[in-house]
């Protein structure tokens, strides 16, 4: 059994896998340090919400503050493991960065999918993945889960479950169905915790951020071919996402190369 399937098969039963060691060093470096920068040119504060955290910093939409962060959602060693619960066509849902500073309390536990209108289990809707830019420890609040989770209906928010902390070396991913119970832990030490919630969905679900409006064409203009698709310029299954039969990358680039529709696929037509 390869290592890819052993990670999907893991997520099939538990709900989650961790990818160990799979971000390069100097791309770990180089990211905590850039999230410090835009903190402070940003002037980012904690929300005043339990659910955020009031004592944990948050960054969106990465994808706008630099090409540093175009190496995430394409990431060879994370996205096979993502295209495998999903499939090739998955989208980028959410980009954004989670500093949980010391003294701030364990998150509620949620499921990424609890909102939408589908009774469980089901079909992955959604898979996440949280990079660890620091050891993810019991103690300084690592990422709570509750194995097999994701074959449940969702969690009762704010009500309290026993769980396990997905305990990870730096530069580690950990990787769940978006059905899976979990939460942000406590940071009792008087270290930062810093990690990188890198967020996809289903080709045909809506995206957490608005990628294709909060990102602009100037800038996506300048992404790889497989990062234009994974932000929602590109056709699901043939069929979902295509403007008068046209792949949305001419409103890019200009191509006016038609898009691989489904009906067109059938040369005998009606």
């Amino acid at each position: 059994m390869d290592a890819l399937q052993g990670h999907l098969e893991r997520i099939a039963r538990d709900g989650y896998t961790i990818l160990e060691r799979v971000i390069e060093p100097e791309l770990v470096a180089a990211l905590s340090q850039d999230l410090l920068r835009l903190e402070e040119e940003l002037e980012v504060r904690p929300a005043a919400n339990r659910f955020e955290g009031t004592r944990t910093v948050r960054i969106y939409n990465l994808l706008v503050h630099g090409k540093l962060y175009e190496k995430i959602p394409v990431h060879p060693a994370v996205l096979p493991v993502v295209e495998g619960v999903l499939d090739p066509g998955c989208l980028v849902s959410s980009l954004s960065s989670i500093s949980i500073d010391p003294g701030e309390h364990a998150q509620p536990i949620h499921a990424d999918d609890q909102l939408l209108p589908l009774p469980k289990p089901h079909v992955a809707t959604v898979c996440n993945t949280m990079w660890a830019l620091t050891d993810f420890t019991e103690a300084n609040g690592a990422t709570r889960v509750i194995p097999g989770s994701h074959l449940r209906e969702s969690p009762i928010f704010g009500e309290r479950y026993d769980s396990i902390p997905a305990e990870m070396p730096r530069g580690s991913v950990l990787v769940w169905h978006g059905s899976l119970w979990h939460g942000g832990g406590a940071n009792r030490t008087d270290q930062r915790r810093v990690g990188i919630a890198m967020n996809y969905c289903a080709g045909w679900i809506r995206q957490q951020e608005n990628q294709q409006l909060g990102i602009a064409r100037a800038i996506a203009r300048g992404f790889s071919p497989r990062l234009r698709e994974l932000v929602g310029y590109g056709i699901y299954n043939g069929l979902v996402g295509h403007i008068d039969k046209r792949n949305p990358t001419f409103l890019l680039d200009g191509d006016t190369d038609d898009g691989d529709m489904i009906w067109d696929r059938d040369a005998g037509g009606r």
